[in-house]
C-alpha cells in the first residue's frame, strides 16, 4: 500500500501521520515516481516543528530518488524507467509515490545507488552554493565550518580543501572530532562559546578566517564574529540553536568592517537551469570521489518519528534516509 506522511499541526515528531496515497496521473509538465530514498533534512525538522512556517495541512520532506513511473504532458527531459533525484520543493518527499514537476528532475547516473542519491543531493547543492558562490573558496581560503561531522558539514569539508582552504572544523562533541577529520579538516575544535575565537586565532597564527559557515544561528553568533579577519565574511545559513540575534550595523564596523549574510537553498536554485547546473556540480564531484555519500542512519518510511526524535537527540551524524 502507499502512504505518505502529512501533519495537520506544528509540533514535536509525533504530529506526523501516515495516509494512504493513490497514485495520480502526471498533469502537463509532471510526472509521476515511486521513491526508492527519501532524505531526511535538518529543514525537515524546523518546518515540523514551525520553527519554519509552512501552511498546513502539509506533507514534508524536499528529497528523494526513485524511478519514473508515467510522464505528463510536454514531459521530455525525462522518461518512463528513467532513475531520478530531486532536492528542492514541492514539499512532499516522505511519500512512497508522487508527482513532481518534470524540470526538477535530476537523471541519476547508473553508477550512483539511489540512497546514496538521497543523502548527498539537497545536502550536496547548499555545500555547492555555499563554497563556490557565497563565498568561493580556493587555495589559502581560510574557512571555519561549523557542523563539521555533519551530513552538510561533511561535504564542504570535503569540497574546500579540494579547492585549497585551509579548512577549521567545529563540532559538538569530542566523539565527533575524527570523523571531522576524515571528512577533510585540516584542525578540528570542540565548540566552546567562549574559548573558539581564541582557538581560531592561535591555528591560524593570528590571522583569524576569511569565512565562517555558521549552521548553529544564536549561541554561535559572537563567536563567528569574532573569528574573522578584517573584511570577513559571516555565512549564517542555519539555526539549530535558534535563530541568531540581529546584529548592529556599528558591530560590523567595529571589528574590521565585516561582511554578513543569510543565503537560502531556494534563492541559488530559483530556475531550473540553475538548479541543474548546481546539481550537476555535485554528481561530477561524486563521480570525481571529491564527495562521499555517506549513509548514517536508514529508516523504515513508517518509522519517520523515530527518524525525527533521533536527529533532535543527536543519535545520529550524517546523512539520514527513509526508505518506503
Amino acid at each position: 500500500m502507499l502512504v505518505r506522511v502529512r501533519i495537520h499541526e506544528a509540533g514535536g515528531p509525533e504530529v506526523m501521520r501516515l495516509e494512504p496515497l493513490q497514485p495520480q496521473e502526471p498533469g502537463a509538465g509532471e510526472v509521476w515516481l515511486e521513491h526508492t530514498a527519501i532524505g531526511v533534512n535538518p529543514l525537515d525538522l524546523l518546518q515540523r516543528g514551525g520553527q519554519v512556517r509552512i501552511p498546513l495541512p502539509s506533507g514534508l520532506g524536499l528529497e528523494g530518488a526513485g524511478r519514473v513511473l508515467a510522464v505528463g504532458e510536454g514531459v521530455s527531459n525525462v522518461a518512463v524507467g528513467d532513475s531520478v533525484g530531486y532536492a528542492t520543493g514541492p514539499l512532499g518527499a516522505y511519500a512512497s509515490g508522487r508527482l513532481y514537476p518534470a524540470e526538477r528532475l535530476v537523471k541519476l547516473p547508473a553508477a550512483l545507488a539511489p540512497e546514496d542519491a538521497a543523502a548527498i543531493l539537497f545536502k550536496g547543492i547548499t555545500a555547492q552554493y555555499l563554497i563556490k558562490t557565497t563565498y568561493p573558496v580556493g587555495p589559502g581560503t581560510r574557512a571555519l565550518i561549523y557542523g563539521a561531522a555533519g551530513g552538510v558539514g561533511q561535504l564542504m569539508a570535503a569540497w574546500a580543501r579540494h579547492l585549497g582552504a585551509f579548512v577549521i572544523g567545529v563540532v559538538s562533541r569530542p566523539q565527533s572530532v575524527e570523523r571531522a577529520r576524515v571528512a577533510g579538516c585540516h584542525e578540528v575544535l570542540v565548540f566552546d562559546a567562549d574559548r573558539l575565537a581564541a582557538q581560531v586565532q592561535e591555528k591560524t597564527e593570528g590571522r583569524k578566517v576569511d569565512v565562517v559557515y555558521d549552521c548553529i544561528g544564536r549561541v554561535s553568533l559572537q563567536a563567528s564574529l569574532d573569528s574573522l579577519r578584517p573584511r570577513g565574511l559571516l555565512v549564517s545559513f542555519g539555526a539549530s540553536s535558534g535563530a541568531p540575534a540581529p546584529i548592529e550595523m556599528a558591530t560590523l564596523n567595529a571589528k574590521g568592517s565585516l561582511f554578513a549574510t543569510r543565503p537560502s537553498l531556494a534563492a541559488h536554485t530559483a530556475t531550473a537551469e540553475e538548479y541543474q547546473q548546481r546539481a550537476r556540480d555535485v554528481l561530477e564531484a561524486v563521480a570525481a570521489g571529491i564527495l562521499q555519500p555517506r549513509v548514517a542512519q536508514r529508516y523504515a518510511l513508517d518509522q519517520v518519528v523515530q527518524a525525527h526524535a533521533d536527529m533532535e537527540q543527536g543519535r545520529n551524524q550524517g546523512a539520514v534516509v527513509l526508505l518506503p
